[in-house]
């Protein structure tokens, strides 16, 4: 039996790996293999691919006998086996045994040393001040830190407190946790911290100026650059509106084209000159008093709300095929196509976008069926999984109505 080209390995269940194996069915025709440690309705009862659950599948000492397994039992069928991830924890898995990895995959990840750097949003924002790129006025507070240190800011408040190690802080469990934290008050920030470090989080936390602005001030930006360091693709978009529930502050709901020209071209020169190379996804906002666009975060892999990309007509799946698969050369694609993703009811975005000229521009796009969503495919119908799809894009409208406050 001859062997197919390649097979995508996706680890993770949750919505972005459906995201992926959609992008690459909608590209192939191909059905991805999804591997992760448990089933979530975004992926089960999907035609589009094949699930394979491992008992705990992001225990290190499991994870790379599993993969290698898995390569094992497919080299008779497949040329070449892909890997994707689908959230931080997988990816950190991934570049921790890219060594192993790659004598079975091919490995579109980023080498231990630059992930470390990277993922540490202290050491991001110090690549930042290397190679140029504005971020937010900062201050990095640990354990230790004494609140003689923390009463003499240098931004005034509100302010913004996050994690510096997503990951550790994904892991703490406690109540009252928020993805981040906007404080306006001295004795609140001491009430948060205290809070936080009571808990098993013991990684320094970031402190940062609020930058004034709603959801629409914010951009985000998903890249693919090839196995070379060189960029193949840059598609930025505007969110409208994010999601307001306290666990998932800052993840989009609604995101419209954008384009611009020096954003581009300067973190095009970033990622080259880091020697980037894979998936990349960066949140920047703008902020009016400098009149420059500010970068919070990079994430190693593609965005969650990244079906962004591919519904606009830039399927991310076929630009890393390309690079990495095909070995092709292309010049860099800039994202232009007018385009809406919804992460949420048409209804419920119309109701809580502020009127102006982003809303009627969303509004164009949904009348000329300039839109997408992640979790349908027409070509993936199970009645069981729709229902479910139903009641999770439904549910935003009581979520909006809890706990929707428009920013400032």
């Amino acid at each position: 039996m001859e062997k197919k080209d390649f097979l995508p390995v996706i680890l993770g269940t949750d919505s972005n790996a459906y995201g992926m194996a959609k992008a690459f069915h909608q590209a192939y025709g191909i059905k991805s293999l999804v591997v992760g440690q448990g089933n979530l309705f975004t992926t089960t009862g999907s035609k589009i691919l094949t699930i394979e659950i491992i008992e705990d599948f992001a225990n290190p000492a499991v994870f790379s006998k599993a993969l290698l397994s898995i390569a094992e039992r497919l080299k008779t069928s497949y040329k070449k086996l892909i890997l994707i991830a689908s959230s931080d924890g997988y990816v950190e898995l991934i570049v921790n045994h890219k060594h192993l990895l790659e004598e079975a995959y091919e490995v579109p990840f980023i080498d231990k040393d630059l992930m470390e750097t990277l993922n540490s949003k202290e050491g991001f924002y110090k690549t930042c001040d290397a190679y140029g790129l504005p971020y937010p006025s900062t201050l990095v507070i640990h354990p230790s830190t004494d609140k003689e240190t923390l009463k003499k800011l240098p931004f005034a408040y509100p302010v913004v407190l996050k994690p510096s190690d997503s990951m550790r802080y994904f892991e703490a469990h406690f109540e009252g946790k928020k993805k981040a934290y906007i404080i306006d008050h001295e004795k609140e920030l001491f009430d948060v911290i205290d809070l936080i470090y009571r808990s098993t989080y013991d990684a320094p936390m970031i402190l940062q100026e609020y930058i004034t602005g709603d959801d629409t001030a914010m951009r985000v930006l998903n890249c693919v650059s090839g196995p070379d360091g060189k960029v193949r693709l840059m598609c930025l978009g505007q969110p409208l509106l994010e999601d307001c529930t306290p666990t998932l502050v800052g993840n989009y709901t609604a995101i419209i084209d954008a384009y611009d020209e020096t954003i581009f071209a300067d973190y095009k020169k970033f990622l080259e000159r880091i020697g980037y190379v894979g998936f990349s996804n960066f949140d920047l906002k703008y902020d009016a008093s400098s009149k420059t666009y500010k970068v919070f975060e990079i994430n190693l892999r593609q965005g969650r709300s990244s079906y962004f990309v591919t519904g606009s007509g830039y399927n991310q799946a076929a630009f890393l095929v390309d690079a990495f698969i095909n070995r092709k050369m292309d010049e860099t694609i800039y994202g232009s196509r007018p385009h809406l993703w919804l992460g949420i009811p048409k209804k419920v975005l119309i109701a809580y976008l502020e009127e102006g000229a982003l809303k009627e521009k969303a509004r164009m796009r949904i009348k000329n069926k300039q839109t997408s969503t992640t979790l349908y495919y027409s070509k993936d119908i199970n009645i069981m999984r729709l229902l479910r799809v139903y009641r999770y894009y439904d549910s935003y409208k009581a979520k909006f109505k809890m706990y929707f406050t428009k920013k400032k």
